[in-house]
């Protein structure tokens, strides 16, 4: 249930005591590429990173840091490259920008964390970072969140905010958070990027257990393309300004911010979803009737990476059979004779298979830009959604000219 809470404005800097900015430093040809994040107090931080082997400096940085303190204070962040594969200069390279934003900012270089995306195996121009770091530093505000999530994007064609309040006994607690991602989105932990804020009073513990528990329902139920990155990282940042009573796990109020958190990041999904490279349309797979929630996602997820399935959408071609197909191969244990599908209300497969499909009414359907596949396997009671887009030929388009 969602219901205790509000949505409001101000992506990053909606939750007390957070400001954010973002500039152009020439990183990129023409857009905004460097992001700043800051909390007048430092914020008890988590992060989930990619499980890629290949992993990009920052996200090796960033483990470091967090290793060392539970604290951050900023996170800095470029677009236009990803500083991934990039050995030892690019190590030096992630800590140079650690050590010139605690410097602009005057806090510990500790409680700083970096991130990068954008084109592998290719170095950042410090020179041209340095600047922008001590620019956009200057220019922090309440108002730069939107400044701050256009900087972060890439193939993004627009920009990913959302924020929630609630209120924790006389207290208000704000959850606000950004991501970028449009490609190369399989994540096996988090999405390319997003960064989430909030004011509340909450356990290191439980703050990573919430992190994990919401990404898991979110990031990690989302795919574009199938490819997980080098640079996925989702972070999360509680300053306490909110000064409600602390939040342990166990609790109803750690149920409430578990909740409150996976609605922003579930809202964050969609939206890259959404805006897939190419994409045309938000496609919502939804299992149920499964063994285990396990499953349930095992075979969602299937379905959902589906080129078959995905370009079947993009046509608006109700080819149920191609969904079943994944399904099979999924390598859940299951009886398709008892399988039923439908698109949004519209039955076209009931169990044994018994087809009821309306070309007609399904081509009306599978043309709206957003439809939801339901899969019922009728074998046991537990559900999961994935997330993911069509898949067109502008995807192409867009990566066979990606570093132009």
């Amino acid at each position: 249930m969602t219901d205790f809470l509000n949505e409001c404005q101000g992506g990053v800097t909606a939750a007390q005591g957070f400001q954010a900015g973002g500039v152009y430093c020439g990183i990129r040809k023409a857009k905004k590429d460097i992001a700043l994040i800051s909390s007048q107090a430092p914020a008890v931080t988590a992060a989930v990173f990619t499980l890629n082997k290949t992993q990009a400096a920052p996200i090796l940085v960033d483990k470091k840091q967090l290793a060392q303190s539970q604290l951050c204070s900023a996170i800095i962040v470029n677009s236009g490259n990803a500083n991934a594969c990039t050995g030892e200069r690019g190590l030096q390279d992630a800590w140079t920008m650690i050590k010139t934003t605690a410097q602009a900012l005057n806090v510990p270089e500790q409680q700083v964390l970096v991130a990068s995306t954008g084109v592998i195996g290719q170095y950042l121009p410090m020179d041209k970072v340095i600047a922008g770091i001590n620019d956009v530093a200057t220019k922090l505000s309440k108002d730069g969140h939107q400044d701050a999530a256009e900087a972060i994007m890439t193939t993004d064609t627009f920009q990913k905010e959302v924020a929630v309040q609630y209120t924790s006994g006389t207290a208000t607690i704000t959850i606000g958070g950004m991501a970028k991602g449009s490609g190369m989105i399989a994540p096996n932990m988090a999405t390319m990027l997003a960064f989430i804020t909030t004011d509340a009073v909450i356990e290191h513990s439980a703050l990573a257990s919430a992190l994990h528990t919401a990404n898991s329902r979110s990031f990690n139920r989302l795919s574009v393309d199938g490819d997980t990155s080098t640079n996925d990282m989702a972070a999360i940042m509680a300053n306490g300004l909110a000064q409600n009573k602390k939040i342990t796990e166990g609790t109803e109020e750690y149920s409430k911010f578990v909740t409150a958190l996976e609605y922003v990041l579930v809202k964050l999904a969609k939206m890259i979803a959404r805006d897939g490279e190419g994409a045309t349309k938000l496609i919502e797979v939804v299992v149920a009737g499964a063994h285990t929630e396990e499953e349930a996602v095992q075979a969602a997820r299937a379905v959902a990476n589906s080129n078959l399935v995905k370009t079947a959408m993009h046509g608006a071609d109700a080819n149920w059979g191609r969904i079943l197909c994944a399904v099979g191969y999924s390598g859940i244990d299951f009886d398709p004779a008892r399988v039923a599908i439908s698109f949004n209300e519209l039955p076209v497969l009931n169990p044994n298979y018994e087809i009821v499909l309306n070309e007609d009414e399904a081509k009306k359907i599978l043309s709206q830009d957003h439809i939801i596949i339901n899969v019922n396997l009728h074998q046991g009671s537990a559900s999961a959604c994935f997330y993911t887009c069509d898949l067109s030929k502008e995807y192409v388009h867009i990566n066979a000219s990606y570093r132009s």
